[in-house]
C-alpha cells in the first residue's frame, strides 16, 4: 500500500497549517510530514501531543531519553535518525547517543532511571509495580515526570507507528544519522509479561 507524498497544495486543508509551519521552521517539507498529511487528525494530533510533552517538567535530555527509548524499541529508523540529530544539537555526549541508539544502559543514573521507567511503563501498560515507581522516585524524579513519560510514550507511539505504516524515508539531512535495528525485537514477547 502506498501513501501520497503531499505538497501543501495537494494536502487536505486541515493539514496545511502544520505543513506550512514545519516548512517554515525547517526550510523544507520533510517526507514524513508530507506522507502523514493524508490524515490531518494524525498529523495534528502528533504535533499537539509532542508540543505538550516538550513543555512538560522533564529536562531536554530526559525527554530525548524517553523518545529514543520508544523509537528504538519500535524500530522507527526515521525517528532514531531525527532524534540522533536533535541530541547532537543539544550537545549530548557521543557515548549517551550511542547507548540510546543501541537501547542499552546509560551511565547517567537519572537518565537511566528515565530509560528503565519508560520500558517498565510500556511493558506493564502503565501498571508499574510499587518497587519500580519507588526506584524511579528514588533518583530525584517526580510523579509528575512519571505521568509525562506516559505522554511521551503516547506521542512517539503515534509517530513511530505512522512513520512505519507510510514507510517514511530519511530526508537527505538525516542520512548521516541513519540507523538500522540489529535484529527485529519489537514483535518479540516481553519476558516480564505473563505468557
Amino acid at each position: 500500500m502506498s501513501f501520497i507524498r503531499h505538497t501543501v497544495e495537494s494536502a487536505p486543508e486541515a493539514s496545511r497549517r502544520a505543513m506550512r509551519n514545519v516548512e517554515r521552521a525547517q526550510g523544507h517539507l520533510p517526507a514524513a510530514v508530507a506522507l502523514l498529511a493524508e490524515s490531518p487528525a494524525t498529523l495534528n494530533g502528533f504535533f499537539q501531543a509532542s508540543a505538550l510533552f516538550e513543555g512538560g517538567a522533564l529536562e531536554p535530555l530526559a525527554r530525548e531519553t524517553v523518545i529514543m527509548t520508544v523509537v528504538v524499541r519500535n524500530e522507527c529508523h526515521l525517528c532514531v535518525a531525527l532524534h540522533t540529530a536533535k541530541l547532537g544539537a543539544l550537545g549530548a555526549a557521543p557515548a549517551l547517543v550511542e547507548a540510546l541508539r543501541a537501547g542499552g544502559p546509560l551511565d547517567d543514573p537519572r537518565l537511566e532511571a528515565v530509560r528503565t521507567f519508560t520500558l517498565e511503563v510500556i511493558a506493564t501498560r502503565g501498571a508499574v509495580p510499587a518497587e519500580a515507581m519507588d526506584a524511579f522516585l528514588g533518583t530525584g524524579r517526580t510523579r509528575r515526570e512519571a505521568l509525562e513519560i506516559v505522554l511521551g510514550i503516547g506521542a512517539y507511539t503515534i509517530s513511530t507507528f505512522a512513520n512505519r505504516m507510510v514507510d517514511a524515508p530519511l530526508d537527505e539531512a538525516l542520512r548521516p544519522h541513519a540507523w538500522h535495528p540489529p535484529l527485529s525485537t519489537a514483535g518479540a514477547p516481553d519476558p516480564r509479561l505473563p505468557g
